[in-house]
């Protein structure tokens, strides 16, 4: 596997979100009923100040999550790349939901309490990822928090069923979100109560630190 350059990164963005757009459908079916319950909790429970917090749901894909922290009472905003789950979104949820390519973001300065980057990141190549997260430090409100979780791997990068995708260890992740001017508040595996080796997720919970 191998990292792009940056000519071809749009191409990188254009298939990973045509391959969502054609499974769109399938992937909200798919995924409606994952309980990520202890992402949420993990993510909410960092969260510094009184509720309700604005919340930006990074990769909200079909809105599910947008609703769970809207029946939490939070103002949930959703951003995702691909213009189906955009609309599939706006219609679950009811909350306001932006269309932006993660390479391509604008995101309004200091912002959110919290961003919540649940299966998402791993598709920023290792090439714009600094750039990204930089974008989602700066939306962030002082001491704001990032809550990311990615399927975890060896640092192997490229495509795997028509997405690409990065499968970082924590010590790669680790290294690029704390260049990003984040702290670290906590990691964990996922699913819970399984051996190590069938945890195929790393979660992990961030502070703005500067």
């Amino acid at each position: 596997m191998t990292t792009p350059q940056a000519e071809d990164l749009k191409a990188v963005s254009a298939t990973t979100l045509e391959h969502y757009r054609q499974s769109a459908e399938s992937f909200r079916m798919g995924t409606m009923d994952h309980d990520v319950s202890q992402n949420i909790d993990a993510f909410l429970g960092t969260i510094q100040g009184n509720a309700p917090y604005r919340v930006l749901d990074f990769g909200c894909g079909p809105g599910r999550d947008l609703l769970t922290f809207t029946n939490l009472g939070h103002i949930a905003v959703g951003l995702d790349g691909t213009d189906a789950f955009v609309t599939m979104a706006r219609a679950h949820s009811g909350c306001e939901v932006w269309l932006q390519d993660f390479f391509e973001l604008n995101l309004p300065d200091a912002s959110f309490d919290g961003v919540f980057a649940n299966a998402s990141l791993f598709h920023v190549p290792s090439l714009i990822l600094p750039k990204v997260l930089q974008q989602l430090h700066a939306t962030l409100k002082p001491g704001g928090v990032l809550f990311s979780s990615n399927p975890r791997g060896q640092n192997q990068e490229g495509w795997n069923a028509g997405r690409y995708g990065v499968y970082h260890d924590i010590d790669a992740w680790r290294a690029v979100v704390t260049a990003a001017g984040f702290s670290e508040l906590d990691h964990y595996y996922r699913p819970p109560g399984l051996p190590r080796a069938q945890q195929t997720w790393l979660a992990s919970v961030w502070r703005k630190s500067d």
